[in-house]
């Protein structure tokens, strides 16, 4: 009886083991987005080699961005991309990264004027992001007082476009390829660099963290990652 119970604790651990790690994202081209029903862009390519080169089954769904950070946060075995690493995030999750370096940027509709200087000088002018994103993160740790916040990053743009907003936060990338698309925008402010990776949730095994760590370390070192860039017509870092 004691050699049945042992089999079936063991089989039963294998199976806890064999599920797959959820994987959670947001509307944010041109690193996750979906195109013809399928999840896809820079970041989303990245997932998928690593994940593949490590052979661990994963699950991929696309979600608004606070309840995917939420989620990532709260469940086990979850992690959400792409996600801006910062001091007040650090210790709440574990890292992979980065999948990208990037500058975060103040947008303004093209043709308005709007052109703040400063920081400072940007307070007086209602800001709009995502909840929970890694703009309203910096909004709040700055003190602006006027933040205006949307589901997703496309919702966020058509209230700027539509004057509704005087100004938004993205990365330098999300905005090049705005104007790629011929969006009318024009950047305002420039502002200081973040790496951005996978958060995962502190109780996602460290060998899996490793795992996945080495994997990515080895996209990048190979050139897969700038590849990937360079594909949807996103600028390398060097």
């Amino acid at each position: 009886m004691r050699h049945i119970i042992f089999a079936l604790v063991a089989c039963l651990a294998g199976a806890a083991q064999a599920e797959p790690l959820k994987l959670l994202t947001e509307e944010y081209p041109p690193y996750n987005f979906t195109s013809n029903g399928v999840i896809t862009g820079a970041s989303v390519e990245q997932v998928h080699a690593m994940m593949e080169a490590i052979d661990t089954p994963f699950t991929l769904e696309m979600l608004p961005w606070a309840r995917a950070f939420a989620l990532a946060e709260g469940e086990p075995d979850t992690c959400v991309f792409t996600t801006g690493h910062d001091d007040e995030r650090d210790k709440r999750f574990k890292w992979v990264e980065p999948l990208l370096i990037d500058r975060m940027v103040m947008v303004r509709k093209a043709g308005s004027g709007i052109d703040p200087k400063t920081i400072e000088a940007a307070k007086r002018f209602t800001i709009g992001t995502q909840r929970d994103d890694f703009s309203y993160s910096f909004l709040t740790a700055n003190d602006f007082p006027k933040i205006d916040l949307a589901a997703d990053l496309e919702a966020t743009l058509k209230k700027l476009l539509n004057n509704r907003i005087d100004l938004m936060m993205t990365s330098e990338k999300t905005f090049e390829a705005m104007k790629a698309e011929g969006k009318a925008v024009e950047p305002a402010l420039l502002l200081g660099g973040k790496r951005y990776g996978l958060a995962c949730n502190l109780a996602t095994p460290d060998d899996l963290i490793a795992r996945m760590q080495g994997a990515l370390d080895k996209l990048i070192a190979d050139g897969t990652q700038e590849r990937i860039f360079l594909k949807h017509g996103l600028r390398p870092d060097k």
